[in-house]
């Protein structure tokens, strides 16, 4: 089991302030936005990786301080946590972010939509295989009706290490860049409450993730060999690629009236990272789970003759 006290944990928080991951909660369900309808909101989005909490600690904070205070770092152990550190971080950060979001039903069983998670952007379109396609004010189902859909997402991002002070002292040492895209691909099961979703949804399913990682170490001050006079050769940058597939499951409901409604949600996932390059030669293995608590405020415009 994994304890950490408030002065470990304070890196990993600070480092979440300004992280970037995969938008992953879900809180579709399977009725999918009704032809002509817009969907407007947002969410307050908690991603909670333990692999970040268990990589990103003192190991990062004593490094960055130490080489803040040398013109040349001799390459040792330690590095290579702070390397996993920021890898791991850029994969799935603890982080509470906002996102604001858009639908829109192009046609009877299909919607499509833009997501912007401060960091991501995202499209994905839905296609529902089950249930009716009414609406509130011309239904053509009862209330506990049966949906389900399924859909496809795409998002894209740029990541670095934030700008706090222990965290830029490793920034200017590694030299980390990095950008990721994923795809999603959600299937989603619901039960109306109410007369097509009039008063909200139960919603329930799982979830295919696919993330693609290029990242770049571009070091400045860092040298092999333990120094006291020994010819030392700077280490060269590194380019590496990588990619990683999780599975995960999730529920979410909705609950309000017509126009407006409270959606509350988790999702859970496990992947298994893969092993990363490192600089010098080196290699780390990373995997863990992902929890996603969501909470969010949604509007429905129906569309006009509705």
């Amino acid at each position: 089991m994994l304890h950490l006290s408030p002065t470990r944990l304070l890196p990993v928080l600070l480092l979440g302030a300004a992280a970037c991951s995969a938008p992953r909660a879900i809180i579709h369900s399977g009725k999918v936005t009704p032809k002509g309808e817009f969907k407007i909101g947002g969410d307050f989005v908690m991603n909670v990786g333990n692999e970040a909490i268990s990589q990103a600690t003192g190991a990062v904070k004593d490094l960055a301080e130490q080489a803040a205070k040398q013109d040349t770092v001799n390459y040792r152990p330690a590095i290579d946590r702070v390397q996993a550190a920021a890898l791991a971080y850029v994969l799935d950060p603890v982080q509470l972010t906002p996102d604001l979001y858009l639908r829109y039903g192009v046609a009877n069983r299909v919607d499509v939509g833009y997501k912007f998670s401060f960091g991501a952007h995202s499209l994905d379109a839905m296609y529902q295989f089950l249930g009716p396609t009414g609406t509130p004010e011309r239904p053509g189902g009862q209330a506990g009706a049966t949906y389900a859909s399924i859909g496809l997402q795409l998002s894209a991002q740029r990541a670095k290490l934030p700008s706090i002070p222990f965290l830029d002292d490793a920034e200017q040492l590694l030299g980390f860049r990095a950008r990721r895209y994923d795809i999603m691909v959600p299937l989603v099961f619901s039960q109306s409450l109410g007369a097509e979703e009039e008063i909200g949804h139960i919603a329930y399913g799982l979830a295919y993730s696919r993330s693609f990682l290029t990242y770049r170490f571009e070091p400045g001050r860092l040298y092999t060999g333990p120094g006291s006079g020994q010819v030392s050769e700077r280490i060269p940058s590194l380019k590496a690629s990588q990619s990683y597939g999780a599975l995960g499951g999730f529920v979410n409901a909705k609950f309000g009236y017509r126009y407006v409604y409270v959606l509350p949600a988790l999702a859970i996932y496990y992947q298994n990272y893969g092993t990363y390059q490192l600089l010098n030669n080196r290699t780390a293995k990373l995997k863990g789970f992902t929890f996603i608590p969501s909470l969010g405020l949604q509007i429905r415009i129906p569309g006009s003759g509705r």
